[in-house]
């Protein structure tokens, strides 16, 4: 199962920019199905997945969809979308928050706003939990990045590898 999910952004260039073929279509020169959906349609996401997966686990091979969304923050930290991004097609996007359009759905169907506010605490709790778990975890070693980059020892690795490691042992020795 390969699902894209293209936020209409190459870091600050259009994908429409990067490729003239619409991004699932490039599936068929692998012999995929493919299929090209609305990313922020909570259900259509749903059911788009469960409808290829249940695809590829009956044994019909890989399946690949496109769901389209859009990257409403900033690449980077240093990033500023302002530069490259125009306001309307901002303002279109977020009036097409995912979150805020299966709420507006599950309103329309009678749920109670108590259950939106059980469901933000817990959002939120849960998220606390995470970040409080994450900032406890040991820091791997450092040459864990030059492992499974490649299935064979590659020269060039080991290199790259060999030159961070003197190159770290440097600030311990204090030479400068």
């Amino acid at each position: 199962m390969f699902f894209l999910q293209n936020n209409h952004w190459a870091i600050s260039v259009p994908v429409r920019v990067q490729s003239r073929t619409p991004l699932f279509e490039r599936a068929a020169g692998f012999g995929m199905p493919s299929i090209q959906i609305d990313g922020n349609d909570v259900l259509m996401s749903y059911a788009a997945t469960r409808l290829s997966m249940d695809a590829a686990r009956s044994g019909e091979g890989p399946h690949f969809i496109e769901a389209l969304t859009y990257r409403i923050g900033a690449h980077t930290t240093s990033d500023d979308p302002s530069k490259y991004r125009d306001e309307d097609e901002l303002a279109f996007w977020q009036a097409h928050d995912p979150i805020d359009r299966f709420r507006t759905y599950l309103k329309g169907l009678g749920v109670e706003q108590s259950f939106f506010d059980a469901v933000d605490a817990e959002g939120e709790d849960y998220a606390a939990d995470i970040r409080k778990r994450t900032m406890a975890l040991e820091a791997p070693p450092v040459s864990d990045i030059f492992a499974h980059v490649y299935n064979d020892e590659h020269a060039g690795i080991k290199a790259e590898a060999k030159w961070l490691e003197e190159y770290l042992a440097s600030f311990e020795e204090g030479s400068s």
